[in-house]
Order: C-alpha cells, then sequence, then structure tokens
C-alpha cells in the first residue's frame, strides 16, 4: 500500500498540477490601484487615487467591480462609491475589453457642508495583459457619471492604474 501511495504523490510531484487546480486557472479577483481625473460637465476638475476589486461570478458573462475614489478639486471634497456589473469580452489573450453600468453612492463635501446622493454610472473597462500568466496588468477605465439628486450633476473622467490578479 506504501509503495502506491509513493508513485501517486511522485506522479502529481512531476505533473506539476495538485488536486483541484485547474492547468489555466483564472484569478479569483483582481485588485485595480490607480489614479482618476474627471470633469464636471457644469465645471471644474477633480482628481483622486482609486482602487476596486474585480471578480467573475459567471464565465464570459458577468464581471462585478466594487471601487472607492476620493476626488480633490480646489474648494471640494467628493468621496464616490460604485458597484458595477459589467460584460466582458476577450480580444486576445493579453487585452479584455468590458462594459459596466451600475449605482454609484457620492459624498461631497464643500464649503463645510456634506451631501450625499444617488448617481448611475457607466463605464467602458480596457484591461491590458502584458505577460499570458495574467498576474500583472495594466487599465484604462472611462467613466461617465449622472447624479440623481438635485441639479442632476454630469461628469466624464478617465481611470488608469495597475491590475494585480489575486490568486
Amino acid at each position: 500500500m506504501r509503495a502506491s501511495q509513493a508513485v501517486v504523490i511522485a506522479a502529481l510531484c512531476v505533473s506539476g498540477v495538485g488536486f483541484g487546480q485547474a492547468a489555466d486557472k483564472e484569478a479569483a479577483a483582481i485588485l485595480e490601484l490607480g489614479g482618476d481625473v474627471s470633469r464636471n460637465l457644469n465645471g471644474g476638475w477633480s482628481a483622486g487615487p482609486t482602487g476596486a476589486v474585480e471578480f467573475t461570478p459567471i464565465e464570459n458573462w458577468l464581471e462585478i467591480e466594487a471601487g472607492v475614489t476620493p476626488a480633490f478639486s480646489r474648494h471640494a471634497m467628493e468621496w464616490d462609491t460604485d458597484l458595477l456589473f459589467k460584460k466582458p469580452w476577450t480580444l486576445s489573450r493579453k487585452a479584455e475589453f468590458m462594459f459596466g453600468v451600475g449605482p454609484e453612492w457620492v459624498h461631497t463635501r464643500q464649503s463645510g457642508i456634506s451631501t450625499n446622493s444617488l448617481a448611475g454610472e457607466a463605464a467602458l473597462d480596457f484591461m491590458f495583459w502584458p505577460s499570458s500568466k495574467r498576474r500583472f496588468g495594466w487599465y484604462l477605465e472611462p467613466a461617465y457619471d449622472y447624479t440623481f439628486a438635485r441639479g442632476h450633476e454630469r461628469s466624464v473622467g478617465m481611470s488608469f492604474g495597475l491590475l494585480i490578479a489575486i490568486p
């Protein structure tokens, strides 16, 4: 019995694939870290860091991204928290495209007054992976935001940064 166990263990070690592992395993999630620049269509620019995590509940059909962006402008600070539902398309082994829409919560502090509002966001997501292993990459994500609060602010922006695959 011990000899057969040793043969099985040796075969697994030599093959490079263990129990429960696929040869081409996709990441459990993707971490996006970068920057964001946006312009309010009523006037004014803002910029700040951005971070998000993205995972795939339905392969080739649905990716969900949850992110947060603090945006700083001349006289205001805004925190945008979004949840995007994206449809992915694989362009090549090293490039992906996604279209996403979803809700966004906007917390703004301007002139000592804080406001909260609900918004909608639509985004195009371009992901580039230099290696076919897809451990690290970079992304560009242009987006359009529409706030449902009084004034119905609209803005366009561009997020960009580093992709890090989480195994």
